[in-house]
């Protein structure tokens, strides 16, 4: 209650992304409630047109215009990674209270109907496909990775344990910087585990993950390897995810520590991604930054040999992506609910 005895509503107590950063992030299409964020990403708006599909859809199956990208920390992160293509200058915290948090219900409720605005100025163009925007509007697969880290959301277990009581949820996917091994392990002990679980793997060593994640807690490097130990004994698909940054960490020199880190991790599936110049990242590094693909694949085929336990499995050569597949822990490359749809 207020001093006045007035009892203030719940809704105020929430955090709040400042005005000033939100008018911001909806000059750049995101939409906003409370702490938290959604957008359409590149790959879904020209999946409306029928003009290709996230690379997502050909390594795994799942339905890109029906993909809803997200975040229940739009502007919280421990990191402040050099590559981030995110708005992460206005991140201002370190910490979501419980209590200060909206419900998962709440935070689905509001970015629904955010994302439906979005999705409603792209009827005006008679190129988009009627009945693909009609499907959008119904998520089928759910992506918690859009801005911030989702692993600071305190509520992210009821959050991932609701999305899969959706009917038309086939798929969740959630991305880590795994500065948040306790969360990591509150998911697998509550059986609320996404269908596949990303963590970013941007460094071989040490001094390579100081460089590149610029990382605020002091313990950053054991906290992210704490979660890199946990991944081959959880009960979901794994997913380790390099994003290459030409003179960072493409350098020969580190491909044997990453194939011995991967045959450590055995995760079920590496993805290795060369940078790309945009977004925010473009005042951090520079267009020359970026890999070529046949640069790409000739790392990964080499990760590939000296890991002994990987194969390549693809690639996406406009996404500039290859993909890995671990012959020791072999899984089905397609998320079995996607099965009529592939």
């Amino acid at each position: 209650m207020s001093c006045s005895g007035e009892t203030v509503e719940e809704e105020e107590q929430l955090l709040q992304i400042k005005p000033v950063i939100s008018a911001q992030l909806k000059k750049a299409k995101y939409g906003i409630a409370d702490h938290s964020t959604v957008g359409l990403c590149h790959w879904t708006k020209k999946s409306f047109k029928h003009e290709g599909s996230c690379y997502k859809h050909k390594f795994y199956g799942i339905s890109t215009h029906r993909c809803m990208e997200f975040s229940p920390a739009g502007m919280y992160c421990e990191n402040r990674c050099v590559y981030c293509w995110r708005p992460m200058e206005f991140y201002d915290s370190m910490k979501m209270e419980p209590e200060q948090v909206a419900e998962p219900k709440q935070i689905l409720t509001k970015l629904m109907g955010e994302r439906k605005k979005l999705i409603n100025g792209f009827y005006g163009d008679s190129r988009n496909d009627k009945q693909r925007l009609d499907e959008s509007l119904l998520p089928a697969h759910y992506a918690i990775s859009l801005s911030g880290e989702p692993t600071m959301y305190p509520k992210l277990p009821e959050l991932i344990k609701y999305l899969n009581s959706l009917e038309a949820t086939k798929s969740v996917f959630l991305v880590t910087n795994g500065q948040e091994p306790d969360m990591i392990q509150k998911l697998q002990d509550e059986d609320a585990l996404p269908t596949q679980l990303y963590l970013s793997t941007n460094a071989a060593d040490y001094e390579s993950f100081m460089r590149i994640n610029k990382p605020k807690y002091d313990d950053s490097w054991e906290r992210w390897n704490r979660t890199l130990d946990m991944l081959k004994d959880l009960d979901t698909r794994t997913v380790l995810r390099i994003t290459l940054i030409r003179d960072y960490n493409d350098q020969k020199e580190s491909i044997p520590l990453f194939a011995e880190m991967f045959r450590k991790a055995s995760p079920h599936f590496i993805e290795i991604k060369s940078y790309m110049h945009i977004g925010r990242s473009t005042n951090r590094l520079e267009h020359e930054n970026m890999l070529e693909m046949e640069e790409v694949k000739k790392f990964s085929e080499e990760i590939a040999k000296q890991s002994k336990i990987f194969s390549m499995m693809d690639e996406s050569i406009v996404s500039r992506i290859s993909i890995l597949q671990n012959n020791e822990r072999f899984i089905d490359r397609y998320i079995p609910t996607y099965s009529n749809t592939i």
